[in-house]
């Protein structure tokens, strides 16, 4: 199966913050069409204690772990120029245009879908 989306890390916290709507747009994908960046897995790993660790690794063991080399790196220098992204951001918005994915994210501060067509809000709070 081809990968569809890339998983913001808010995403993925909203859900382990017990924020119903998240849980239920997680439930609603194919973990096979999903992925998640080697920085989100980290993002998401620096809030929690080792026990929610392990949680959220036995969730994150399910998607696509994409990770960051030269092309992804030069792709996201281009667009933290271009764009100002904070350059995690620029990161998962470049992983997610070489990849051909939607990027799932809350963050329309930085990733307006009107601008970026490639950016899909699953839902607001």
């Amino acid at each position: 199966m081809e990968l569809e989306r890339l998983l913001d890390s808010v995403i993925i916290i909203d859900h382990f913050n017990n924020i119903s709507v998240a849980s239920t747009f997680i439930a609603s994908l194919n973990p096979a069409q999903t992925a998640i960046s080697v920085i989100s897995y980290a993002e998401i790993l620096v809030g929690f204690d080792d026990e929610a660790a392990e949680k959220a690794k036995a969730l994150m063991v399910h998607y696509e772990i994409l990770n960051i080399d030269k092309a992804i790196a030069e792709k996201a220098a281009a667009l933290r120029r271009r764009h100002g992204w904070k350059l995690p951001d620029a990161f998962e918005a470049a992983l997610a245009l070489f990849y051909h994915l939607r990027l799932c994210t809350r963050n329309t501060k930085g990733f307006d879908p009107r601008k970026h067509s490639f950016v899909e809000i699953p839902y607001d709070l």
